[in-house]
């Protein structure tokens, strides 16, 4: 399907940026950068406007959302937004019971622990997200609004992420449920990553439709399996939530191109190259794999986003700038380098620091 020709990048807007020129493996004169939750709790305009809200509540109000999404753009001159939602955004709106609680995370009404339970949570119809999520596309739409050439990029959780919040009933240190289930009952958890990847990729698409330029999916708890669990039971979901993206294209000076999808997950390094099967344009590294090492792990040939390690954002700053130089050289042996962090932002951190990150990351490698 080819975009609208009034989206960023069929109108040329994004195209040509930094970011999206990373995306696709071209190194541009300036390593781009962004951080992942760098819309949020780090920034006291955030903190601000979140004063007598709650999270699922802000999320689903387009105004404060496409706001919050520009905050960071404003403040840290990064090269790029990232949508400000969460990643059970389309669970709720299917008809999840789920809630977003303070200091502990998402937190479901019921967990989702037999193939009986499975049974029916699927039975809620991924197909009315079609209308439900009229709300993240206005919020997106206003957010690339106003943000101009800098692109924004749509974000969704992984449907093994997603699985494990529903089968555990909240966060969890092991995911030992999800894991059990996933063996135990292997025909059940068929169904319930089926259904996952049909609700995640529907929210991805959404934001992309409505002009988000890039597509970020977070695994954030795939590093919990071993690489043949991974293979077998949770990579043809993930591929089949970013194939609701795979086929968006756009057409510019009669170039086209496709909307780069980026694959991110935490504790990962053994499974960087299953990430990339999926059909993903770029990988996200977490700060425990040198992004050199990351990338002959990758066979040289992909461009890879990261990887400061968000512990050193509190550090002196003599020792986070010997960190970030290490990164942007050891970026350089791969194809194309994105500079972010490989986590996210901790809500302390200082946001002088961030914004002094992003001068030295321009600045640095501009010299190069």
């Amino acid at each position: 399907m080819i975009l609208d020709a009034q989206h960023p990048l069929s109108s040329g807007l994004t195209a040509d940026s930094r970011l999206i020129q990373a995306y696709q493996g071209v190194r541009p004169d300036v390593t781009p950068v962004w951080f992942m939750r760098q819309a949020g709790r780090s920034l006291p305009e955030y903190r601000e406007l979140r004063v007598g809200t709650r999270m699922l509540d802000v999320c689903l109000d387009p105004e404060l959302a496409s706001e919050i999404s520009l905050q960071p753009v404003r403040r840290h001159n990064v090269d790029a937004g990232i949508f400000f939602s969460d990643i059970v955004v389309p669970l709720k709106l299917v008809g999840v019971d789920v809630a977003i609680v303070a200091g502990k995370g998402p937190v479901l009404g019921k967990a989702v622990r037999t193939s009986a339970d499975v049974d029916e949570l699927t039975a809620l119809d991924p197909a009315i997200l079609d209308e439900a999520l009229a709300p993240i596309r206005d919020a997106v739409s206003r957010a690339v609004s106003q943000l101009g050439s800098t692109p924004l990029i749509g974000f969704a959780g992984a449907p093994f992420t997603l699985a494990a919040y529903l089968v555990e009933g909240g966060p969890s240190k092991d995911h030992i449920h999800a894991r059990t289930l996933m063996h135990a009952e292997p025909k059940a958890w068929a169904r319930l990553m089926a259904w996952t990847a049909d609700v995640t990729g529907r929210f991805l698409r959404a934001q992309v439709l409505a002009g988000a330029s890039a597509a970020q999916l977070f695994d954030s708890w795939a590093g919990a399996l071993s690489l043949a669990d991974y293979a077998a039971s949770v990579a043809p979901a993930s591929a089949a939530a970013i194939a609701h993206v795979r086929d968006l294209t756009y057409s510019v000076n009669n170039v086209q191109g496709n909307v780069p999808i980026v694959h991110f997950g935490v504790g990962t390094g053994e499974l960087l190259k299953e990430m990339h099967n999926i059909g993903a344009d770029v990988v996200g590294v977490d700060y425990r794999v040198p992004l050199d090492e990351a990338n002959r792990r990758l066979g040289g040939a992909v461009p890879v986003q990261g990887n400061v390690d968000p512990a050193l954002l509190a550090a002196p700053w003599p020792v986070l700038e010997a960190h970030v130089r290490d990164v942007l050289e050891r970026g350089r042996s791969a194809p194309s380098h994105v500079l972010n962090l490989g986590h996210g932002v901790p809500p302390d951190t200082d946001p002088d620091v961030l914004t002094r990150l992003v001068s030295l990351v321009h600045d640095v490698s501009a010299a190069e």
